[in-house]
């Protein structure tokens, strides 16, 4: 495909993580050390453990934009459950401002690159990416009580990678991923994203997108 062909070498048309990585930064502020241990809507993890996986993914799908393919692209999300470390309140913000400008280059979304262990095309990944920052921000406000709002823009686009192929396109370019491709979190089986939950065709676009993901859009800790 030519350059002028290509959708994603108009930066302008390139979808923005910083609303997402800037939600997630503010919802930080109110994590205080009793919430740590709180259940979240993700299978087996505490607050504390999200925490460590957000801060993993965003270093993985930072070096995934940068094409720099080593040992942070290399592991499944789901090889053992998130270490967080005690300097998570200094580190974590700022992989989220660094994974958000290192996808604002129209490079990032060309070409192939790996995250979670499998390689995929830019384009993919970046749209990954977007939905884990998306649905975990989600994760983090329900677990920790905070509000949580995002953009149509944001949703529409992890509503299609979201998608079963045959409703409507999925990750790929071509319409959707193929039956036997990597899920759509872009690792090799995340457990944290099941399958979807019925929900009435005209909830709210976020609850649709909660519900693609495989939780509960009434999600409460001990529900």
């Amino acid at each position: 495909m030519d350059a002028q062909e290509n959708p994603v070498s108009d930066a302008a048309a390139l979808p923005d993580l910083e609303p997402a990585t800037r939600r997630i930064a503010a919802l930080l502020g109110q994590v205080d050390d009793s919430r740590l241990d709180s259940p979240t809507p993700c299978p087996d993890y505490a607050v504390r453990e999200l925490l460590g996986h957000l801060t993993g993914l965003a270093t993985a799908f930072r070096d995934a934009a940068r094409k720099d393919l080593g040992a942070s692209t290399a592991v499944s999300p789901d090889a053992a459950l998130p270490v967080l470390d005690d300097d998570w309140r200094e580190v974590l913000p700022r992989r989220l401002e660094e994974v958000a400008a290192a996808w604002r280059s129209p490079d990032a979304w060309t070409g192939v690159t790996r995250a979670g262990g499998v390689e995929l095309p830019g384009e993919v990944a970046g749209a990954v990416a977007l939905n884990e920052l998306v649905v975990h921000g989600w994760d983090l406000a329900r677990s920790t009580g905070q509000p949580y709002a995002a953009g149509e823009a944001e949703l529409r686009s992890c509503e299609a990678l979201l998608a079963p192929a045959e409703d409507g396109p999925g990750g790929s370019p071509e319409g959707g991923p193929p039956e036997d491709g990597p899920p759509e979190d872009g690792s090799d089986g995340d457990s944290l994203f099941g399958p979807p939950v019925p929900v009435p065709c005209d909830a709210p676009l976020l609850d649709r997108v909660i519900a693609l993901s495989g939780r509960r859009p009434d999600w409460q800790p001990g529900s």
